[in-house]
């Protein structure tokens, strides 16, 4: 391995960690506006201009930026090191990576719709989504890690971690439905 190449996946691994951030954050976000259409005037007001402030400085400061990055490092590494690219486990990570870009831009278009003042998902549906951020950075992950291990057991790895996640998101719903009570 080249020594640029270990320069590469540092700053990979450092904007991965940004970009999961500005993601969890992201969504929390979307969480609190959303939670603004059940107060009064003016702190109603007051707080989405106060969100919607925050979320675009974290979307254009922070997530998009580091996205970029990332990708850009990663796919500088793919280049260096193009048998990654015939290892089952990269398939599997490349394979979430896809569904986190599907992510990524569904989270990029609710929260074009919160600004504009459209609230198509409950705090509760979106806290949910936030979940499945979660399970992306896991599958991620341990596929980058277990290697081997997860390329020869790739189905069941996410099996379970998508298992885990419905577990998650049903706990999740069943907190909310007792906060409420």
């Amino acid at each position: 391995m080249t020594y640029n190449y270990l320069i590469y996946k540092a700053i990979h691994v450092i904007f991965v960690v940004s970009y999961f951030a500005g993601l969890f954050y992201i969504v929390r976000l979307m969480i609190y506006h959303t939670e603004t259409q059940q107060m009064e005037e003016p702190k109603k007001s007051i707080l989405q201009d106060q969100y919607t402030y925050m979320e675009k400085k974290l979307w254009n400061v922070i997530t998009a930026p580091a996205l970029v990055i990332l990708i850009t490092m990663g796919l500088n590494m793919l280049y260096k090191n193009q048998g990654l690219l015939h290892m089952p486990w990269m398939k599997s990570k490349l394979g979430m990576i896809s569904v986190l870009l599907i992510y990524h831009f569904w989270c990029w278009r609710t929260l074009k719709q919160i600004q504009n003042k459209v609230f198509k998902y409950t705090s509760v549906q979106l806290r949910m989504m936030n979940e499945l951020a979660t399970i992306l950075l896991f599958v991620i992950v341990f596929a980058v890690i277990q290697k081997t291990d997860f390329g020869r057991d790739w189905y069941w790895s996410i099996v379970s971690f998508f298992g885990c996640g419905i577990l998650l998101m049903l706990i999740v719903r069943l907190i909310n439905r007792n906060n409420k009570k």
